[in-house]
């Protein structure tokens, strides 16, 4: 019984060091895309009209499924702090335009 409780124990302590590590690269990661993100955002003319977008072939459902996950992955660049307010309002509304 001491054996299991003990690599119970390890098991633990080795996965939660690893989601430490893994949070941690991911904030560094966000931050460094964000500064980058700025310093892109400082030298070059944000543009004034969204490009047109490809025509598409893909079913009502999936085209809905399609922009639901582009929403969840612009929410979470917004939470990161890699998106500004008004530009995750130009996104979702390119996203969202029929």
């Amino acid at each position: 019984m001491p054996g299991l409780l003990r690599g119970i124990a390890r098991t633990a302590v080795i996965a939660g060091t690893a989601t430490s590590v893994s949070n941690r690269v991911s904030r560094r990661q966000a931050g460094r895309w964000a500064r980058q993100y700025a310093a892109q955002a400082q030298t070059q003319p944000v543009p004034t009209a969204p490009p047109p977008s490809a025509p598409t072939s893909l079913a009502p459902e999936d085209e809905m499924s399609n922009k639901i996950a582009q929403l969840k992955d612009l929410g979470d660049l917004k939470n990161q702090g890699v998106l500004s307010e008004s530009e995750f309002a130009a996104q979702k509304a390119r996203i969202l335009a029929p």
